[in-house]
């Protein structure tokens, strides 16, 4: 039996994982930089309704942190949700995933921080995973426009998680998390002209989507704090590791259909994940 805590996040990665497909056909009705500024702008009004009394303490290195936060998760989801619109809901699910493994190899890159050994074996399945989802080819490894452009999010993903790390234990987290949402919204709806994306049709779809995922993104993160009291690092990684696995499904349900390498593919990267992780746990905001 799952306690209470370990529903609460099941329930987190079957919404995280449900999003992809959400985001999948709200791109039929709406560009990727105004979603993503509705979504987080969103999220952003919802904890400021939650937290506007801790907000009066606000200060310039919690500003700052916030800012370099909601640049990467503007990268990151922008990136995502730019891809979503010509790749599947499962792909962009399992592509997404990489941003674990990615993580250890920044922190090498630019902290010079070396990857442990199941690291480092968690990022050969995942990569071997992914040049099996992407498809090989006779000359090597082609990545299409959309599975390059989720690639990319997956990195600027990573870096959101180094640089909440950076400044978890120097600033309020309540505080810092408005900011970042905010930032992350204003900046999507600020590059709308330089990226020619104009305001959509109204559309009660990208309507839905994007208030649905922007309250569920704060209350999500608000579950992940209470359920985490509780719940050990390893057990949380491997139910975090569901995420692409239930985007795989709804992709399934849907009509998504992946050949049979693609979806070796994807176990490989969900078990890259798995091994990445089986020291501290790093995981990003809902």
């Amino acid at each position: 039996m799952f306690s209470r805590h370990e529903l609460a996040l099941i329930g987190a990665t079957i919404i995280w994982g449900a999003s992809f497909l959400i985001v999948h056909h709200a791109m039929r009705s709406s560009g990727p930089l105004f979603f993503v500024g509705l979504r987080f702008l969103v999220a952003g009004a919802i904890c400021v309704a939650l937290f506007h009394r801790h907000m009066r303490g606000l200060t310039q290195a919690e500003l700052r942190a916030g800012a370099s936060i909601g640049v990467a998760i503007w990268l990151g989801y922008g990136l995502q949700t730019h891809g979503l619109q010509t790749v599947s809901s499962s792909q962009s699910a399992f592509i997404s995933a990489l941003y674990v493994p990615i993580v250890p190899l920044l922190q090498w890159l630019v902290l010079r921080r070396p990857p442990r050994l199941a690291s480092w074996a968690g990022i050969a399945l995942a990569f071997a995973g992914l040049i099996l989802l992407a498809g090989p080819q006779a000359g090597g490894v082609s990545l299409s426009l959309g599975e390059l452009t989720t690639l990319l999010s997956a990195v600027a993903i990573a870096a959101e998680i180094i640089l909440i790390g950076r400044f978890a234990n120097q600033v309020d987290s309540r505080r810092v998390t408005v900011v970042q949402l905010i930032v992350a919204g204003l900046l999507a709806f600020a590059a709308m002209p330089l990226a020619g994306e104009g305001v959509p049709t109204f559309s009660w779809v990208w309507l839905a989507a994007g208030l649905g995922l922007g309250a569920s993104s704060a209350l999500i993160q608000l579950a992940m704090n209470w359920a985490q009291r509780t719940v050990s690092p390893t057990r949380a990684t491997v139910i975090y590791a569901g995420e692409p696995v239930w985007g795989g499904i709804f992709g399934r349900m849907a009509g998504d259909r992946l050949p049979g390498l693609a979806i070796l593919g994807a176990a490989l990267i969900v078990l890259g994940v798995i091994v990445s992780e089986l020291g501290p746990r790093r995981r990003k905001p809902g």
